[in-house]
């Protein structure tokens, strides 16, 4: 049913090329999920994006909301945005449940108004 909107995880390990911003990462998602960085609201599929670059390798993960329809191809989107780069190297992609800490994020991009 059109509508019924869940949040979902995808986590990456990865492996950065030296000295890149770690933001990178998080944009090269959310042109491959939105088209680009800057776009007007709502997305389609509302997302966050969180990465911890102090291990090697980082962790890299992708809060993301979407009908279960859609599920296969926001994670599609997110793994070929991830291993098509050339400034990381992918250790392991996959799903993951959301954490407890990250509920109150979820449940706001669930607020997010739905694209007509």
């Amino acid at each position: 049913m059109r509508g019924v909107r869940h949040a979902y995880v995808h986590e990456a390990e990865l492996v950065l090329a030296e000295g890149l911003d770690p933001a990178a990462v998080g944009a090269a998602v959310t042109i491959a999920l939105c088209g680009s960085c800057h776009h007007e609201p709502p997305c389609h599929w509302p997302n966050n994006h969180d990465i911890d670059a102090r291990p090697v390798p980082a962790v890299f993960r992708t809060l993301f909301v979407a009908d279960p329809g859609d599920e296969p191809e926001v994670r599609e989107r997110i793994e070929r945005a991830l291993v098509e780069a050339d400034e990381w190297e992918v250790r392991s992609v996959g799903a993951r449940p959301v954490r407890a800490d990250e509920q109150e994020l979820a449940a706001r991009l669930l607020q997010t108004p739905l694209r007509a």
